[in-house]
């Protein structure tokens, strides 16, 4: 991984992490006592469970606004998110929706960053975050930097995932659209489930979960343990997710459930690497190591109370702790003084030696056996508290043409931020790995540590109401107000001191007309908004540009990001000679006010963040799926024009078509937005009968521009057509042997491209390589076998 691009972490407390594994391992093994199931891998379908009398109304809050704008959404049930024969949520998402684009900039297949309609969703501090990711109710982006950690994510306990358009009622950040996860309940999801699989590359994995439900309580437990020792060099991982969710629902009074999320992990993310480097050996990385380990604990409360016949309150409460270590291994332009070559020194803003403080180095101090090649161990630390309640009231009554559904209600959501660093100076071998000297930088050089805490608050106050004016014919209004703070101190003195506030009174109404019985149109308008990080605030300098490993330096401000989004659309619901048709058709076009975006400083492995006026994205998604006698057909397309409406100039030093001397690139009107394919498509096919299953799918991807290359000067990254397979057999009633193949006919490819520096580091597998561009290169061909029981 290179700086940014690399989740923080060092020294994690193995035997807790061995103790949740093993705890998940166990209810696994514990749990598979002879078992009578459905043979459908993933599945469970009504012949599977005992027949129930109706069960008492659940309500578990998902999202501000109840039902707001559902009926264009795009959803992933529990059986799409476990078709290929375990629970694998990020392989669903981009297997089923074509919009989305999982691209591998962490380097690590739990850490992917999730890009739709040219937004993305990141586990990455300083990353752009553009959607809003919901869990239950309560908030998911963690509160610094807005990040997602699907790494944290129990996907055995997932229930239903939905994806919906832009709406203002979600609050800061849905400036492309919401993700909405609901976890499964036992009175939902009763039954048991497991599966055991391994593959390739030291690829292991158990999952289970059982559930069950009364007259009025209900429990369910879910549990997943997940390893590989990955395909590429010095990269093993391991996670280990344990949920629990108690309920307690009567009909007509209310209801209660408490959730409960653990969740562990270690995880190698290696990140880019040279395109020449990859093509000599692909599996090589650049250096390393790289390696991020992640603590997280979640409870929430969600009760509900029904005040009469048409309405009832719904709230979610909930409190979370994330301590993140990482350890990074990373090049640096540091060299003895010239002066004084007992010290050590590194290039200032002046493109002048400016001395390490602390180091006092001297032979005796560091002999390597050739000229030494000096780089950096970046260790840092994160602990999060946060917290937050949603409390609406809804309202669902006749009025007019039809039935009036009316949501009011507030969000709180706050957080503070411990964040420090350390920087040990480094030697880089002959393979790359950074190993230390135990030299470490002190405050008050070009590079060093850092100490600061930060305070983040959110409030909101939001309206949706769905007004039916005509038989058929239905509004949506939706009115949100945000109100937000981020306080920045610094423990290390006062240049990161800082405090900024962001308010927004957010509108979106849209139109859907009910045409017939199959046919549904829509036309909407939505205004959205998100505040800067305090990662994107800490390092908003020119004159201060941050390393991409520590970028913490400064404290100016920034404006924050307004969309104004126009949509429009037509979903389709019919069955033509025994075939079960859906299809959806979306147009949208959104506007980018005050755009924020990393860019590359005239220092080598500096960076900042800085508003780059207007941008847009435009384009359309369509999706149609087919169902008839254990037949499953879905296609689905999605064009994205991603552009630039201002004309700037920004720096990129590393990119070849850059001015020589000052190192900056012209953006045009129109340019290319980096990281977005033009392109997506999907086509997944499935056919199941009593005794055994078959499908695959085939996922293609068009070229993409390379981040830090706004202005379009080289050739993009380019696109991929990939094929993977799924299959399972019935063993007994009950018992199923699943197996996959992703990536069949073994595709070298790439998910994004960028920049990056090549000149001192040793690339024995390729000598001659100059090329200064990097990729971040897609998995080889990985196979799966394993078993499924549900009952």
């Amino acid at each position: 991984m290179r700086g940014r691009n690399k989740g923080p972490g060092d020294r994690g407390s193995r035997p807790a992490r061995a103790r949740l594994a093993a705890l998940v391992t166990a209810l696994a093994v514990a749990a598979g006592a002879p078992l009578a199931a459905q043979a459908e891998t993933g599945e469970r379908g009504a012949a599977s469970l005992p027949d129930r009398s109706p069960p008492p109304e659940q309500i578990v809050v998902s999202a501000p606004g109840g039902d707001v704008d559902r009926d264009d959404a795009l959803t992933l049930d529990r059986a799409a998110i476990a078709r290929a024969g375990r629970p694998d949520l990020l392989g669903a998402l981009s297997r089923d929706i074509a919009g989305i684009t999982l691209q591998d900039v962490q380097g690590n297949p739990w850490q992917p960053t999730l890009a739709y309609r040219g937004y993305l969703a990141s586990p990455l501090q300083g990353e752009a975050q553009g959607l809003a990711v919901y869990l239950d109710g309560g908030r998911f982006n963690q509160p610094f930097g807005d990040t997602v950690g699907f790494d944290l994510l129990p996907d055995a306990a997932i229930a239903k995932v939905t994806l919906l358009d832009s709406s203002p009622v979600f609050g800061f950040n849905a400036l492309g659209g919401a993700l909405v996860i609901e976890t499964a309940t036992g009175r939902s999801d009763p039954g048991f489930a497991m599966t055991l699989s391994g593959g390739n590359y030291g690829r292991r994995e158990a999952s289970v979960s059982a559930g069950g439900a009364g007259d009025r309580f209900s429990w369910f437990l879910a549990g997943q343990n997940r390893r590989e020792d990955g395909w590429r060099d010095h990269s093993p991982s391991q996670l280990a997710n344990l949920f629990a969710d108690l309920g307690l629902d009567a009909p007509g009074v209310g209801g209660l459930h408490a959730k409960l999320l653990l969740a562990e992990s270690d995880l190698t993310g290696n990140g880019a690497a040279p395109v020449e480097l990859l093509a000599a050996r692909r599996s090589a990385v650049y250096t390393w190591p790289d390696r991020s380990r992640s603590r997280y604990a979640r409870a929430s409360l969600h009760p509900t109370l029904v005040l009469g016949r048409h309405s009832r309150i719904e709230a979610t409460l909930y409190g979370q702790i994330v301590r993140l270590r990482g350890l990074n291994g990373d090049t640096a332009e540091i060299d003895p003084c010239l002066e004084d070559s007992s010290e050590l020194c590194a290039e200032d803003l002046n493109d002048e030696e400016a001395l390490l403080p602390g180091i006092g180095i001297s032979a005796a101090k560091i002999r390597p056996a050739r000229a030494p090649i000096y780089g950096v161990l970046n260790r840092a630390a994160l602990r999060t508290r946060s917290g937050g309640v949603l409390v609406q009231l809804i309202d669902q009554r006749p009025l007019l043409a039809g039935t009036n559904r009316l949501a009011v209600g507030m969000s709180r959501d706050a957080g503070t931020t411990r964040f420090s660093t350390a920087v040990e100076v480094g030697l880089i071998g002959e393979d790359r790995q950074v190993t230390g000297t135990g030299l470490d930088v002190a405050p008050g050089g070009p590079i060093g540590p850092v100490a600061l805490s930060a305070d983040n608050g959110a409030w909101g106050l939001f309206l949706s109401d769905t007004l039916p004016l005509l038989p058929g014919l239905a509004v949506e209004l939706g009115l949100r107000w945000n109100s937000g703070t981020i306080r920045l101190e610094d423990h290390l003195g006062d240049d990161l001191d800082g405090s900024h506030r962001y308010r927004r009174l957010n509108p979106g109404i849209e139109f859907d007309w009910k045409v017939g019985r199959a046919l549904t149109l829509r036309a909407g308008y939505a205004e959205t908004n998100r505040m800067p990080t305090p990662a994107e605030l800490s390092c908003a300098d020119e004159e201060a540009p941050c390393s991409l490993a520590n970028f913490f330096v400064a404290d100016p401000h920034l404006e924050q990001v307004v969309a104004r989004s126009l949509e429009a659309g037509a979903a389709v619901s019919a069955s033509l000679g025994g075939w079960t048709v859906d299809g959806l058709l979306s147009l949208y076009r959104t506007v980018n006010q005050n755009d924020i975006q990393h860019v590359a400083s005239r220092v080598p492995g500096r960076s900042w963040f800085t508003n780059i006026g207007r941008t847009r994205r435009q384009g359309l998604d369509a999706s149609l799926k087919l169902a008839r006698d254990g037949w499953r057909i879905a296609a689905s397309y999605a064009f994205a024009d991603a552009t630039s409406l201002s004309a700037l100039t920004l720096s990129s030093p590393q990119n070849p078509g850059a001015d020589p001397v000052t190192g900056t690139i012209p953006v045009r009107r129109g340019d290319r937005l980096p990281g977005i394919p033009r392109h997506s498509a999907t086509l997944s096919v499935d056919f199941t009968a009593s005794t055994f299953g078959l499908g695959g799918d085939l996922v293609a991807r068009s070229s993409q521009v390379l981040r830090g290359d706004a202005a379009n000067l080289v050739p993009p990254v380019p696109g991929y057509l990939i094929a993977n397979l799924r299959a399972h057999v019935a063993l007994s009633r009950g018992l199923a042997l699943t197996g996959e193949v992703q990536n069949l006919f073994d595709r070298r490819y790439a998910t994004f491209g960028t920049f990056g520096e090549i000149d001192k580091v040793p690339l024995p597998e390729a000598p001659d390589a100059t090329s200064s561009r990097f990729a971040g290169p897609g998995a080889p061909r990985r196979w799966t076998v394993g078993l499924a029981a549900t009952f």
